[in-house]
């Protein structure tokens, strides 16, 4: 089996010149990306990383869901920096938007951490935090379906990049996302997400819809505030929900008219 050509000198060619400790690593295989540079913050690594994995066996999502990764299939890394942003509020909204801009234009963002297309879910991002010794090491975990993949056992039917990009593989999409997604990092620890929030809401998949949370509301989603926040149109007024491990869902199209 011929090994995948993945463009990591290119992508630390870009880097290096923001990030001059940069490093980019493949492994063919590991439990997760994400538990293991959290496994090296705790440790005390603090260098910037980017960890592809091209094989996940253990991987996560958020609120503890499983994301398995099979080579080709899938795009699944981790980038690990020390950030001190003034308010990390919005970050996950500000990861997903900068990998939504990379891909294509029809890559929507469902609040706070999904990219969708038509109603279907392409991937998804997993932020993680490390504060050892006064240092705040932040570990982002993105997942993209390249390929098409059963929907079992998922609560959201799958969709695939190709449907979008037919000739696109999971090094092309890591050349398209890497750079981008790392220059908004840094902009986000200046800035915040207050300056995306109006390209956030030109790609809301929930703006207009009304949705339904884990934790028994329902309303109208209105899009999201300058911190991130999602905004719930509801009978008591309006309602900001600002946690992640509130899951928000809209129903579906042919009952909102309801």
């Amino acid at each position: 089996m011929t090994p995948t050509a993945w463009p990591a000198e290119t992508v630390w060619q870009q880097v290096f010149p923001l990030l001059p400790d940069f490093t980019v690593e493949v492994l063919p295989e590991i439990d997760s990306s994400n538990s293991e540079l959290m496994r090296r913050a705790r440790a005390g690594q603090h260098e910037p990383t980017l960890l592809v994995a091209e094989r996940q066996t253990a991987g996560r999502g958020r609120m503890g869901r499983v994301w398995q990764s099979q080579p080709g299939d899938s795009l699944t890394f981790s980038l690990s920096l020390a950030l001190k942003p003034q308010d990390w509020s919005g970050l996950s909204l500000a990861v997903g938007l900068s990998l939504a801009e990379s891909l294509h234009s029809d890559v929507g963002l469902k609040w706070p951490n999904d990219l969708w297309f038509q109603d279907r879910k392409l991937g998804g991002i997993l932020v993680e935090a490390a504060s050892m010794g006064g240092r705040s090491q932040v570990v982002v975990g993105v997942g993209l379906n390249i390929r098409p993949r059963p929907a079992d056992g998922l609560n959201t039917a799958p969709a695939a990049l190709t449907e979008l990009l037919p000739d696109l593989t999971a090094p092309d999409c890591l050349a398209r996302v890497a750079m981008p997604l790392i220059q908004t990092l840094l902009a986000f620890e200046r800035e915040g997400f207050a300056p995306l929030q109006t390209r956030f809401e030109s790609r809301d998949v929930l703006k207009g819809r009304r949705v339904h949370t884990s934790d028994g509301q329902v309303g109208v989603a209105i899009g999201v505030s300058p911190s991130g926040a999602l905004r719930l149109q509801t009978d008591t007024g309006v309602q900001e929900i600002h946690s992640a491990e509130v899951s928000v869902r809209p129903f579906p199209l042919e009952n909102e008219s309801r």
